[in-house]
């Protein structure tokens, strides 16, 4: 019988073929030269310039580890799927049979034979490439799957239901489902491949009346299918487990699941393998009528068992007695979740929060007060630009970070953004290659100011005429950062940033200038120059590396250019966050990289996570979900093969140096899944004893570890099973008064909590309200500073629930409907300008908890404008304030009068005396005005500029209505020389 590789049709003697023209051959052989030169180009290209980005940042080893584990699973993989479907491929056709019986079927089919026997070589290696391509490029990229499984780690906790352990889960049980999968896929394509050329050739006869199947076609093909149902098996028995992170009422096995869904699998396993068995037989009996039978009740138990049965059992024994019948799985969903997210040491503290604030109260809470921050992060990117940008070329980010440093013996809280190089401020005569690529190649230092400001009675003032206090400025910098260090022992410039240009070229030729700018304004008002002198860029003084790096980046200039000389370096990836998602490719990596000045140099610090889908019994969430608020509407994880996670360690903090570009990861949290990836990439994590203590000292609790323990702690503060279903205690996190679609977002304070000890802790704190009400119910904080003995306790403040303590909502509608408040806001409408209100904070003080809100001034249209801070609102209970200081609205609140100084001093307070009374339809105007205003900002931010000035304008024609009724309500009094103001005395506290 002739083989699939013979020159002889399965009639006889080939027939030549007649063949294509000479230049249509040549042409079709060119485009396919070119084609497969640029795919090799392409990935030839991508790989060695990977190869030379790490060994420039000392880590080869990874690069080295990944490619050879993707390169080995691509050939097992591809290797296995080709050779499989080939073989069957070769053997149907060696087997076929050498006699057709006539019939219409096979003279229809003998034109096809034609068409295909001549190129069937070409085919089976068609079809084989192509399978192995696909089957292989899966393979490649299973390999943090395949590095897990082998480096797989015990959890020493076992699930409640099969007693495994969770490392079963995490580890192994995806990795053996992959194989599996393969398994079945490679099976399917060789059944239809071989059922195919079966067909075509004559072993199917699919219109004959006997013998529909040739000896070696039902040999084979019941071999096949016995196959396939044995992997159905296996996945039977391989699915039981995955119950255990299935979705119901909750995460993992219910009362379902294991009395009727857990049996099923177990009987349709069974039925498998008698299928497979029966199969198996059909290679000798030659009969189809037990595999057919077979497989019809396999089919049929998958209905009755795997649907009708579980839908059954739900509907008339779990629906009528929910509670009681899931009570014992929820329990262990609580139990496996809380430990899975790390929230099972939360200290809960009931806290029956007063709602009127005296003044022995207040002073008893003294040392919380310096700790709460006026300088809203949120809001300070336009003043930091516009009173430090120096050049338009440098930015800031749009959210600034919050540190804490000593300074004069001190800790305070400062407010810290790095001045980046932003090419888009570049004038357009200024924009080209050579600028951007090889002058404008860094930022400069950093600008930081205090998060508050105290006078010399310890009140916290606006000072400055409400900008920014700088504790860092300038270029060259100075400030009470630089001055921490010996006189040129400051490196201040940033070539690695958040937002560095994508590529950069540096390095001079030997003896030659600098040319990449380094101040703006050197000796005799000169811009200064200046090369890098870091190691940190990939060479391309040679032609070779020149053209791979034009091709990568699509920029011949490279190659071309003379500024590219035998010492210059290229430096990209430059983002922090990308450059410890290349070096640490397992990790899902914090989305708020932080400056921080540590060592004499600037430095990003970032946290690193591991998470799993796959913890038993966990509850899964979406990580983007939870970690999405007003400052972080959208955030991405590009390490995740999904965005369900139910499972999360800080288990790794990374420092990228902004001069240099060296990557640095240091074991944080103890997590089994971190122990297998440092198995697997040896000593890529160093321990945390290596962390320097004047690093640790900056490093602080993860925003978006905190924000998931929220959104979980929401529910799962709730250990009794009976209270969880009913939902009854559930709180959520509330909405951004100034963002009603979005979360309030976390805020870093220092605060005190009764079970916190008696000084305030550097925290991030937030608040939590009942769900769909949105009166207070608790309040949250964790322990944020890294050389803390307590950090990462988390603390809840649980508020009783028969007490009406307001939400942030409610707080800012009391802030917007009190007259006083409103009265003095006017004033910024005169000239322009608009109230902006300031980040709302929670923090406990005088046994309640204070509301504290800034408010700046902006101008509504105009160039060089930026929120500057003005007012301090204040509130307690029922009771609103508001002041120049936060003692002048804390006095406010507690009904004392002080005098009142200008908006500008930043040394006195405004009490309750003193503003003269807003009429009601003065105030409905100033409402409607500043709804208008809300609504012009978010037409300005979706873009719609047309809408932002009409919006404008209408608040504003609004606000002078306002004024002119102001002034025909309140006359102004002619002023007398003797007016003194009257002493501070006390009075009931004022209610908003």
């Amino acid at each position: 019988m002739s083989g699939f590789f013979d020159d002889e049709t399965s009639d006889g003697p080939r027939r030549p073929a007649a063949a294509p023209p000479a230049r249509s051959r040549a042409l079709i052989g060119t485009l396919a030269v070119l084609v497969a030169m640029f795919f090799l180009v392409s990935v030839y290209t991508g790989v060695w310039t990977d190869k030379l980005w790490f060994s420039s940042v000392g880590y080869p080893g990874v690069f080295t580890k990944v490619l050879g584990t993707r390169v080995m699973l691509f050939l097992v993989f591809g290797v296995a799927m080709a050779v499989v479907v080939a073989a069957n491929i070769v053997l149907a056709y060696r087997f076929r049979p050498l006699f057709r019986p006539t019939s219409a079927e096979q003279a229809s089919l003998d034109r096809y034979r034609e068409v295909v026997d001549p190129l069937r070589r070409w085919l089976l290696v068609g079809v084989a490439v192509v399978l192995g391509l696909f089957a292989g490029s899966s393979g490649s990229g299973e390999w943090r799957q395949f590095l897990l499984w082998r480096h797989q780690q015990s959890f020493g906790t076992k699930d409640a239901f099969f007693h495994k352990d969770v490392g079963f889960y995490v580890f192994e049980l995806p990795w053996l489902h992959y194989l599996v999968n393969v398994g079945m896929a490679i099976t399917v394509l060789s059944l239809l491949a071989a059922a195919a050329v079966h067909y075509l050739f004559g072993g199917i006869r699919l219109q004959a009346k006997h013998d529909k199947f040739s000896g070696a076609a039902q040999v084979q093909v019941s071999v096949l299918l016995g196959a396939f149902v044995l992997f159905k098996a296996v996945d039977y028995y391989l699915d039981r487990f995955d119950l255990n992170t299935g979705s119901g009422y909750v995460t993992g096995m219910g009362f379902t699941d294991q009395h009727a869904v857990l049996p099923s699998k177990n009987i349709l396993m069974f039925i498998a393998l008698i299928c497979a068995l029966l199969f198996f037989a059909n290679v000798l009996r030659r009969t189809w009528l037990l595999p057919s039978v077979g497989l019809a009740l396999l089919a049929l138990s998958s209905i009755l068992l795997g649907v009708i049965w579980p839908g059954f059992v739900q509907e008339f024994q779990v629906h009528p007695s929910e509670p009681d019948k899931e009570g014992p799985y929820i329990a262990k969903n609580i139990a496996a979740t809380r430990s899975a997210y790390d929230i099972a040491g939360t200290k809960v503290t009931p806290y029956d929060a007063t709602q009127t604030l005296s003044k022995s109260q207040l002073l008893a809470d003294a040392q919380s007060i310096p700790g709460i921050r006026l300088l809203d992060p949120s809001l300070a990117d336009d003043a930091f630009t516009q009173l430090q940008q120096v050049k338009a070329y440098y930015s800031v980010a749009p959210v600034l970070d919050v540190d804490r440093y000593m300074i004069d013996g001190r800790e305070r809280d400062i407010v810290i953004a790095a001045r980046e190089m932003d090419l888009s401020g570049l004038p357009d005569g200024q924009r080209n290659w050579a600028n951007e690529h090889t002058v404008y190649t860094h930022g400069y230092g950093v600008i930081a100011a205090y998060g508050n400001q105290r006078d010399t009675n310890n009140n916290l003032v606006i000072a400055n005429e409400g900008k920014p206090v700088w504790a860092e400025t300038d270029i060259p910098p100075q400030g009470d950062l630089t001055n921490m260090f010996p006189p040129h022992g400051y490196q201040p410039r940033i070539y690695f940033g958040e937002e560095s240009p994508d590529y950069s070229i540096v390095g001079k030729a030997a003896g030659g200038p600098d040319v990449e700018l380094d101040t703006p304004e050197g000796q005799g008002s000169r811009p200064s120059l200046n090369t890098y002198q870091g190691k940190a860029g990939v060479p391309i003084g040679g032609l070779f590396h020149q053209l791979l790096y034009a091709i990568k980046f699509s920029d011949p200039t490279i190659a071309l250019s003379s500024r590219v000389n035998a010492n210059s370096q290229i430096l990209y990836d430059r983002q922090p966050r990308v450059r410890v998602q290349k070096v640490a490719p397992w990790l899902t990596v914090d989305s708020d990289a932080y400056p921080a000045v540590v060592g004499g140099h600037v430095v990003w610090i970032l946290d690193g996570y591991t998470t799993t889908d796959k913890y038993p019994n966990s509850e899964k969430r979406s990580l983007s979900e939870m970690t999405s608020d007003s400052l972080n509407p959208s955030t991405s994880y590009a390490t995740l093969p999904s965005d369900q996670i139910n499972y999360m360690r800080n288990s790794v903090k990374a420092v990228v140096d902004a001069y240099t570009g060296k990557v640095t990861l240091y074991a944080w949290d103890k997590d089994p899944i971190l122990d297998a990836w440092m198995q697997a990439f040896p000593g890529l994590v160093k321990p945390q004893a290596s962390i320097p203590t004047d690093l640790k000292q900056h490093m602080r609790y993860p925003e978006d570890l905190f924000k998931v323990q929220r959104e979980i702690l929401g529910a799962y503060h709730v250990q009794d099973p009976k209270t969880f279903y009913e939902g009854s205690d559930k709180w959520v996190v509330p909405q951004d008064p100034e963002n009603h679609a979005r979360n309030q977002p976390p805020y870093r304070l220092s605060v005190k909590t009764p079970s916190g000890g008696a000084n305030p802790v550097f925290s991030l704190t937030s608040v939590f309200v009942p769900n769909k009400r949105q009166n207070l119910s608790a309040f949250i904080s964790v322990d944020a500073d890294a050389s803390g003995s307590d950090y990462g306790t988390i603390r809840i403040l649980r508020l009783p629930s028969n007490t009406q303590i307001p939400g942030p909502s409610q707080i800012a509608n009391n802030f917007g409907q009190d007259e006083e408040i409103q009265g003095k806001l006017v004033a910024f409408t005169k000239a322009n300008s608009r109230a902006i209100y300031g980040n709302l904070l929670t923090l406990p003080v005088g046994d309640g908890l204070l509301y504290v809100q800034p408010i700046y001034a902006q101008r509504v249209s105009g160039e060089g404008r930026y929120p500057a801070l003005r007012y301090v609102l204040v509130s307690f209970g029922d009771a609103v304030g508001i002041g120049t200081t936060l003692d002048g609205a804390l006095n406010d609140v507690l009904g004392i009068t002080s005098p009142t100084p200008p908006t500008t001093g930043g040394t006195g307070g405004t009490g309750s005396g003193g503003g003269g009374t807003v009429p009601t339809g003065v105030r409905a105007l100033l409402q409607q005005a500043t709804e208008k205003f809300a609504e012009a900002q978010r037409r300005l931010k979706a873009g719609d500029l047309t809408g932002y000035a009409q919006a404008t304008k209408q608040a504003q024609a609004l606000v002078e209505r306002a004024l002119a009724e102001t002034d025909k309500a309140n006359p102004k009094p002619s002023p007398s020389p003797s007016a003194k103001p009257s002493p501070s005395a006390s009075a009931s506290p004022k209610q908003g």
